[in-house]
C-alpha cells in the first residue's frame, strides 16, 4: 500500500502519499470500550482497579498480534465519574517492564499525575487518589515512562476518562454511552506479515502507520439508531495528525475541545487534531443514509516530501456510519453550552518563551533532576511557544487547561477557542497561551510540559515546572 523511499538528506523518512478510500468494506462493528467498574467505600470514594497486562489481539483476518492493554488485551475501559467525586485508582503492572499511567488533561496534585516521576515496576501496584475538580470533559490516560512511551502506547496502553457534571445547559446533549455518545479513539499502526506491530521506519515526527484502528477495531462501522450522535474524538496516535471530516462534506457541530465544552456549538466540515488532542462533535443523520468519517490532507509546514512522510497528504477512511431506516428523535443543540470565561491578560505576572527545535526545548533536553520553571500557585502567565524546527511539533502541559490567545498573531479558529491542554504547532508557528496554575504545591515534585509526538517526547523533548506557594 505504501511505497517507502529513503530521504535524500537530513533525518526522517519520505514516501508517496496514499489513500485507503475504496479499500475498506466496513465489515466490523465498532468495539465500544466497556465502562470501568467501580466500588464506593463508606467515605464515598470511588475505587477503580486497572491492570496493565500483555495479551493477544486479532485485528486483521487470520492474524494474531501481541499487544498490551488495561484489564484486557488492547486499550482499556472508559473511566467515567462526576465533578466533585473523589476517585482512587489502583494500577497493577503485570507487564515485564516498568511503566507509569498519566491522566492526560486532569488537574490534580503532582504526586498523582502519573508522569515519569511515578514509576510502577513490573509486578508492583500504584494507588493514588484525588478529587475531580474541573468541568465536564473528555480526557484520557496512557503510560508516560521516560524513553518508552511511544512503544507502550503502540502496544495498546491507553483509555478514555470522561468527567460529567450536572450543568443544566448540557441536558440536551447526546449522553447514552455506546448508543448516541461514542468514544472514537483513533490510532494508526503498520502490521508485519505475521501480524506483529512494526516498530521501526519512523517519519520525522515519529511512527506513522498505514492502517487505522478505531477503539481497537479495524475496518469498523457504527450502526446509528438516533437522529444525532455525539463523537468523543481522541487522537491517540504516536505522530500522525488527522484532519477529520465526512466523505459527503456534511456539516457537524463542534461542542467541545480538550478541556470541556465550548461556550456555543461551532459548525464545521473539518477539524484537525494532533496527537493527544480531543474534540467532541455532534452530527445528525437521516433514516437509511450512510457516510464515511475520513481524514483529509493537511499542511504540516514541512515541505511536500516530509509532509508525505508524516502522513499529511494521506486520505484515510476511518469508519462508516450506517443509519437505520427508523431513527429515534434527538433534541436540538442548545445555543449556549457553558458560561463564557474571559481571559484577562493584564492579570499575567510573567511571560515566558519556549523554543522548540529538533528534540530540544529552549536548547535543552529533559533532566529528571532539573526543574526548568518555577511558578506561583494560582498565578496567571502567558507562554509563547515557538516551533523554529523543520518538522511539526505540538505542546502539552500537565495539570493545565489553557486558552490559546493567538497563533502567529491571529485568533484561533472558533473550535479551538475553548479550554486546551495540547496545541499543534506546524513549522515556523508561534502560539501564545494564557495559563492559570493550580493550587497543588510541591516545589520538589514537578509537572511536565513536552511535545506530544511520542518519539520526540521519548528523545527528551520535555521540561519540568514546579508550583510553589504564592
Amino acid at each position: 500500500m505504501v511505497a517507502i523511499t529513503a530521504a535524500g538528506c537530513g533525518s526522517g523518512e519520505t514516501r508517496d502519499a496514499f489513500s485507503t478510500v475504496g479499500t475498506l468494506d466496513f465489515a466490523n462493528r465498532l468495539h465500544i470500550p466497556p465502562l470501568a467498574k467501580s466500588t464506593k467505600d463508606p467515605q464515598g470514594v470511588l475505587n477503580f482497579d486497572l491492570t496493565a497486562e500483555p495479551g493477544t489481539s486479532r485485528f486483521l483476518p487470520g492474524k494474531a498480534t501481541p499487544t498490551w492493554g488495561y484489564n484486557g488485551a488492547f486499550l482499556g475501559p472508559t473511566i467515567r465519574a462526576r465533578r466533585g467525586d473523589i476517585v482512587r485508582l489502583s494500577v497493577r503492572n503485570s507487564t515485564q517492564e516498568g511503566t507509569t499511567i498519566h491522566w492526560h488533561g486532569m488537574r490534580l496534585p503532582s504526586v498523582s499525575d502519573g508522569g515519569p516521576h511515578q514509576p510502577i515496576a513490573a509486578g508492583d501496584t500504584w494507588t493514588t487518589e484525588w478529587k475531580l475538580d474541573q468541568p465536564a470533559a473528555t480526557l484520557w490516560y496512557h503510560p508516560h515512562p521516560h524513553g518508552k512511551t511511544e512503544q507502550q502506547v503502540l502496544r495498546g496502553l491507553a483509555g478514555m476518562f470522561i468527567i460529567d457534571t450536572n450543568e443544566p445547559l448540557t441536558a440536551a446533549l447526546p449522553s447514552l454511552y455506546g448508543v448516541d455518545d461514542f468514544p472514537v479513539i483513533v490510532q494508526d499502526r503498520t502490521f508485519e506479515e505475521d501480524g506483529s506491530l512494526r516498530t521501526g521506519s519512523r517519519a520525522m515526527t515519529g511512527l506513522v502507520g498505514d492502517t487505522l484502528l478505531v477503539n481497537g477495531t479495524y475496518n469498523p462501522y457504527v450502526a446509528v439508531t438516533t437522529q444525532a450522535i455525539r463523537l468523543r474524538l481522541l487522537n491517540a496516535s504516536s505522530a500522525r495528525v488527522y484532519n477529520f471530516g465526512f466523505s459527503d462534506d456534511r456539516k457537524f457541530c463542534v461542542i467541545g475541545s480538550d478541556g470541556g465544552l465550548l461556550h456555543a456549538p461551532v459548525t464545521a466540515t473539518r477539524i484537525q487534531l494532533s496527537p493527544g488532542e480531543r474534540a467532541e462533535v455532534v452530527v445528525r443523520f437521516l433514516p437509511g443514509e450512510s457516510t464515511v468519517f475520513r481524514s483529509f490532507p493537511q499542511e504540516l509546514g514541512m515541505g511536500q516530501a516530509f509532509n508525505n512522510g508524516a502522513g499529511g497528504n494521506d486520505v484515510l477512511d476511518v469508519l462508516e456510519f450506517q443509519a437505520a431506516d427508523m431513527l429515534s428523535p434527538s433534541m436540538p443543540l442548545p445555543d449556549v453550552l457553558t458560561a463564557g470565561t474571559e481571559v484577562h491578560t493584564n492579570h499575567a505576572v510573567a511571560t515566558r518563551d519556549f523554543i522548540l527545535n529538533g528534540t530540544l526545548i529552549n536548547g535543552r533536553t529533559l533532566d529528571m533532576d532539573r526543574i526548568d520553571t518555577v511558578v506561583r500557585a494560582g498565578s496567571a502567565e502567558i507562554w509563547n511557544i515557538s516551533n523554529i524546527d523543520h518538522r511539526a511539533h505540538n505542546f502539552h502541559i500537565h495539570d493545565m487547561q489553557f486558552k490559546i490567545l493567538d497563533i502567529d498573531g491571529e485568533k484561533p479558529a472558533p473550535e479551538f477557542a475553548g479550554w486546551k491542554d495540547t496545541v499543534f504547532l506546524p513549522v515556523r508557528t508561534t502560539a501564545r497561551l494564557a495559563l492559570t496554575f493550580g493550587s497543588h504545591t510541591a516545589p520538589s515534585l514537578p509537572y511536565m510540559y513536552h511535545c506530544h509526538m511520542l518519539w520526540h517526547e521519548d528523545q527528551g523533548m520535555m521540561g519540568q515546572y514546579a508550583i510553589e506557594q504564592a
